[in-house]
């Protein structure tokens, strides 16, 4: 079935398409899956699931498996066991049917030295044509400030990332992924990306987005998954996952506050000058309130936990010197495993 791209699209299209994403089959589904390079395991049982129609974010600092996933759900490796599904086919059977259905944004995009940037768009958007895609492409050049004219070999790592966003986000594909893809990407173009992506959101598209930054994950996804050493440690909506950990509440108040620290559920309360602060498991709250009402606070503020508070939650200060080894060991497997 075709469809038109964004301008071609009336906000009827758009509702319909949502609300048949609510019923429609997941686009990525992945359950136990597993990946060996040697002695290493890069997938240790993780399991995934993309619904149609939502960005779902794909959380781990470098060296967890997200880069693997991803190889894995494009057909460029086999997994080792597992099952893994994109939009209804076996990746590693069916790559060539899928990539004619989805848009792949790499963290670090290598093009053809002597091509024009135009020309590897081309290339990589697999010669596209119709007017909707060429204003659809010439919008995105203007908005990156890209030069489609120059040589690929002149280009710094953050153009060549603008073609591969370019390329990508030109398309009419039914599933986007996308694997770190502002690297490179200086602050005002991160700033285009994330309204591109909302773009996406708000048509119903349906986006893969892994990251380690996660001001972008928290800002443009529906659902997350936090992967952790190969395996799946928490999966769900943002507001799902803020129940799994404390709130940080801050009230002001001239009342003794003795009774608040017994308390079940209430966590580091700090005292400084009529100024409380403390953190609130998620299951307390229902009887802290009304103790904040009896000490007649005069101010109240409720942070509920960030998407980084969720991460630290089960990677703490151990971000990266193993998980950056394991990186390394899976990158030579993986290039041994790929050239043979």
């Amino acid at each position: 079935m075709t469809r038109t791209v964004a301008h071609d699209r009336d906000p009827a299209a758009s509702a319909d398409t949502a609300d048949t994403a609510e019923t429609a089959e997941p686009a990525v589904v992945v359950r136990d899956l597993t990946k060996a390079f040697g002695a290493t395991r890069a997938l240790d049982g993780f399991s995934l699931t993309v619904p149609r129609g939502q960005v779902t974010g794909f959380l781990g600092p470098n060296g967890a498996g997200k880069s693997t996933t991803i190889r894995i759900l494009l057909g460029l490796l086999r997994a080792t066991s597992g099952h893994a599904e994109v939009l209804g086919m076996d990746p590693w059977r069916d790559a060539v049917r899928i990539h004619q259905r989805l848009a792949y944004v790499p963290g670090d995009t290598n093009l053809w030295p002597n091509l024009t940037g135009g020309e590897a768009i081309d290339v990589l958007t697999h010669g596209a044509k119709g007017a909707a895609h060429r204003r659809r492409r010439e919008e995105l050049i203007e908005r990156f400030e890209l030069d489609p004219t120059k040589r690929s070999r002149t280009y710094s790592k953050g153009n060549r990332q603008k073609i591969s966003l370019v390329a990508a986000l030109s398309r009419d594909v039914d599933l986007y992924i996308m694997d770190e893809p502002t690297s490179g990407l200086d602050p005002l173009m991160e700033a285009i990306f994330t309204q591109e992506v909302a773009r996406l959101r708000a048509e119903g598209r349906t986006v893969l987005l892994s990251s380690h930054i996660l001001a972008e994950v928290e800002k443009l996804c529906d659902t997350v998954t936090i992967i952790r050493a190969g395996k799946d440690v928490e999966s769900g909506t943002l507001e799902e996952l803020r129940h799994l950990t404390r709130s940080t509440v801050a009230a002001t108040t001239a009342a003794d506050h003795t009774a608040l620290t017994a308390m079940d559920g209430v966590h580091d309360l700090v005292a400084e000058h009529g100024r409380l602060r403390f953190d609130l498991d998620d299951g307390a709250m229902h009887e802290v309130l009304p103790e904040l009402t009896r000490m007649e606070v005069t101010g109240l503020t409720i942070t509920p936990p960030s998407l980084e508070d969720l991460f630290l939650r089960h990677y703490g200060d151990d971000l990266s010197d193993g998980a950056a080894r394991r990186e390394a060991a899976q990158q030579e497997t993986a290039q041994q495993e790929t050239a043979s």
